[in-house]
């Protein structure tokens, strides 16, 4: 334990600077502009605090446990050199991820005209589909921007074929599968499949299989929603409790923890089973190294209990009773800008961001710093929800965003390094995590009840926002690398490539 001390100070400060901005923001609007019931501010409070000891917890057991297990078995699956076993193991674990995300159980909930488990079902379907493609793709060394380019042209196309009501759920669906605790290991299975493979585009192609494992579900549920032709779409808002005192206060986060544990143990079964067998059958890891990672595991567990009870308990009222005040107030468009201010600070607070940015500076050796891709990810989030909340206030379809959207997303494919495209579209669905489930869709739903809005086609769509602004933003940033990069070249001596990274070595690092 006295190992883990300095690292858990190191991330008990990173969880401080994500969350505590978002508390001083919503603090600011309760005790100023947006009057909230004591008990929903306390609520908030409380929820803060588990926040950022769940994001403490969590951060570190990712890396000493998801991220070495990601690569581990990554490897071994390469190593095999057998197709069949590549397909079928690639197709059951996201199979089996994706039947145990919680956040796709929730919205699972939210459809009544679907049975719970045909959705579910058909979700899982497609993520396993197109984990076995991402894989196949790295495998082959397959260019990622023109998949991505057919499949949202694809997409796109079928929106116009699937029920109002039900449009805004499919793009939805695309964020809620990659949940907190798949991303780590997806993406560190693709850094070891890279890692195998000697070819210079190798660090290019270990991004992409979050992109492709988000495009999966939200193909899937449009094809559902044109098979089922749901007639009644009708959601209802949740009754958040007020907590009358302080034991009631406690009974709340307390009554809510078991339920948690055991959704959490659902969730890290199939990866901690998928990664036991490997274990056994190929990677024999020696007792240090197993142990290591099996106290990650523990870490894992613990922060997203204590993260994700915070976060639906504590946030998930106060976001609601927000958006409602706010859009109640004579000049309701400052929920646009209110909006956007949170959306700026809370992207910061999703545990799984801290682990792309991670990964990312590693493999691309600095190029691309951590402070860029917060920045970029958080200005993206910023106008997703600023355009959310201009839906809520004047009702326009979802199309009207997502089809300019993806296609100036799909247009810049064609102009940025190759790693950036990759990891623009990795962003998207990391940065709809469990905090925009918990915070921002009640946000948004609080305001469209206040305005008199449709639920279902107004407020639902905002996970699809935040999962598509980063395309835009990362891809921006990676036009901006590359315009630096060739100016430094004149003058320099710098080795310009078309992916922008082969540049570095022995030569000038050029730093956003």
């Amino acid at each position: 334990m006295r190992l883990m001390r300095p690292k858990l100070e190191e991330k008990l400060g990173e969880a401080f600077k994500a969350v505590l901005p978002v508390v001083g923001i919503v603090l600011l609007l309760c005790f100023c502009v947006a009057p909230v019931p004591p008990g929903i501010v306390m609520e908030f409070l409380v929820g803060a605090v588990f926040l950022i000891v769940g994001m403490m917890f969590f951060t570190l057991g990712a890396e000493l446990s998801m991220t070495p297990m990601g690569e581990e078995v990554g490897r071994s699956m390469t190593r095999s050199k057998k197709l069949w076993v590549f397909i079928t193991l690639g197709f059951i674990l996201g199979f089996v991820i994706t039947i145990s995300e919680p956040d796709l159980q929730v919205l699972a909930g939210q459809v009544p005209s679907i049975p719970n488990m045909t959705l579910i079902l058909s979700v899982a379907v497609g993520v396993g589909i197109f984990l076995v493609v991402a894989l196949a793709r790295m495998l082959f060394s397959i260019a990622l921007a023109p998949m991505l380019l057919v499949l949202y042209l694809l997409a796109l196309g079928l929106a116009f074929l699937v029920p109002g009501d039900f449009l805004a759920v499919a793009f939805d669906s695309g964020g809620v599968t990659t949940g907190p605790m798949t991303v780590p290991f997806i993406m560190a299975m693709g850094v070891g499949i890279s890692s195998i493979r000697n070819d210079k585009h190798a660090a290019d192609d270990s991004f992409g299989l979050v992109s492709l494992c988000s495009v999966g579900p939200i193909l899937a549920v449009l094809l559902l929603g044109m098979i089922f032709r749901p007639e009644s779409g009708d959601y209802a808002a949740s009754q958040y409790l007020e907590a009358a005192d302080s034991v009631a206060l406690r009974k709340m986060f307390t009554s809510s923890i078991p339920h948690y544990m055991k959704e959490i143990s659902m969730s890290m079964a199939p990866v901690v089973g998928f990664f036991g067998i490997f274990q056994l059958v190929s990677l024999k890891m020696d007792r240090r190294s197993l142990g290591r990672i099996l106290v990650g595991l523990g870490y894992t567990y613990v922060g997203l209990v204590v993260f994700l009870t915070g976060a639906n308990v504590g946030f998930m009222p106060a976001g609601s009773f927000l958006g409602e005040t706010l859009t109640g107030l004579r000049h309701r468009w400052i929920i646009i800008p209110v909006g956007m201010m949170i959306g700026y600070f809370i992207v910061l607070a999703e545990p799984a961001v801290y682990v792309l940015m991670k990964q990312v500076e590693e493999l691309t050796d600095g190029a691309v710093s951590g402070t860029a891709m917060k920045l970029s990810l958080s200005i993206g989030v910023a106008v997703s929800i600023g355009l959310a909340m201009t839906r809520v206030l004047t009702g326009m379809s979802i199309l009207w965003y997502v089809i300019p959207g993806y296609g100036l997303a799909l247009i810049l494919t064609f102009f940025v390094p190759k790693i950036f495209t990759a990891i623009a579209f990795d962003s998207g669905g990391v940065a709809s995590g469990p905090m925009t489930a918990a915070f921002l869709l009640p946000f948004a739903m609080g305001a469209c009840q206040a305005s008199g809005g449709n639920l279902v086609r107004d407020a639902f769509g905002v996970v699809a926002m935040v999962a598509m602004t980063p395309l835009i933003t990362i891809q921006t940033l990676g036009l901006i690398y590359q315009f630096q990069t060739r100016r430094a070249a004149e003058g320099h001596k710098i080795i310009v490539t078309d992916t922008g990274l082969e540049a570095f070595g022995d030569y000038d690092i050029i730093e956003l």
